[in-house]
């Protein structure tokens, strides 16, 4: 369950992505990300305290790919333990105050390939929930889904560490961008994520501010829950040399909290391309 004093005097105000600031640490494109935990801790904290500093309550953990499964692409997979309680501790220390919700990303591989067994995407997230939660986390954050059945999986795996577990979809398909990649809505995540027992819901990423609205208005009727919102800053353009650029300001992004918030919206923050300008915004808007 999600306590009470979390959330009863308004939404929390969350961070904003990781990814991209990471690579402002320095971190090369396609590198693994969570491996720096152990070998770039001081980057990694300066992520955690910048959103900190901006006046996030809730902080993430670099741990978003962090599963055996994934690890093993980079021949990591035996580290696993180690790179997840290293994400909290880091996040723990550098933003002192801060709720640390550690981030529990998908495995990377698809059930209907059969890339992956049931069993070993079970195990693999039992072993970096445990991790997680006996580093300290708060709470446990199952991000950027997309399979509904990973997710539930994810989810009961979670639930086993007595923490809050939070599960957060991707919607990025359809006309209206209100499917995960796997054509899931938002009623059937929620409910695949209310069956597994999960304390809240959510979407983040693959989406603009300006969509998130209906969404978190159809999560909080469909599941009864609280809800969690990370939108992407704006849906991203091409820029120069072929990067992606998301458009939108931290001012023109924070402007649309209020109406998140008013779809029942109980946490807020940021995805891709938001950075700790936009808690800034969001935080002088909320108040």
């Amino acid at each position: 369950m999600i306590p009470s004093e979390w959330i009863k005097d308004g939404p929390l105000l969350a961070d904003g992505a990781w990814g991209t600031e990471m690579q402002r640490q320095g971190l090369e494109p396609g590198a693994c990300a969570d491996e720096w935990n152990l070998s770039h801790a001081e980057a990694v904290g300066a992520v955690a305290r910048g959103y900190r500093e901006a006046g996030s309550r809730v902080v993430l953990t670099n741990t978003f790919r962090a599963n055996r499964i994934s690890l093993g692409d980079f021949g990591l997979g035996d580290r696993a333990v180690a790179i997840n309680r290293a994400g909290v501790e880091i996040s723990k220390q550098y933003a002192p105050g801060a709720l640390v919700f550690a981030s529990i990303g998908p495995s990377g591989k698809l059930l209907v390939a059969e890339q992956v067994t049931r069993e070993q995407l079970a195990e693999a997230f039992a072993e970096q929930a445990a991790a997680l939660a006996g580093a300290g986390a708060d709470a446990l954050l199952l991000e950027t889904m997309s399979d509904p059945e990973e997710a539930a999986i994810a989810a009961r795996a979670a639930k086993q560490t007595g923490l809050p577990v939070i599960v957060s979809f991707a919607f990025e398909s359809g006309k209206k961008r209100d499917r995960t990649l796997m054509g899931s809505t938002p009623e059937q995540c929620a409910a695949a994520a209310v069956e597994a027992g999960a304390d809240a819901v959510g979407a983040n990423c693959g989406i603009g501010i300006e969509q998130a609205v209906p969404l978190c208005r159809r999560l909080a009727e469909a599941s009864g829950l609280p809800v969690w919102i990370k939108p992407n800053a704006g849906l991203p353009v091409t820029g120069e040399g072929g990067a992606l650029v998301w458009p939108a300001s931290p001012e023109e992004f924070a402007a649309q909290a209020p109406a998140v918030i008013e779809a029942g919206a109980n946490f807020i923050g940021g995805c891709c391309g938001t950075n700790p300008e936009f808690i800034r915004a969001l935080k002088a808007v909320l108040g």
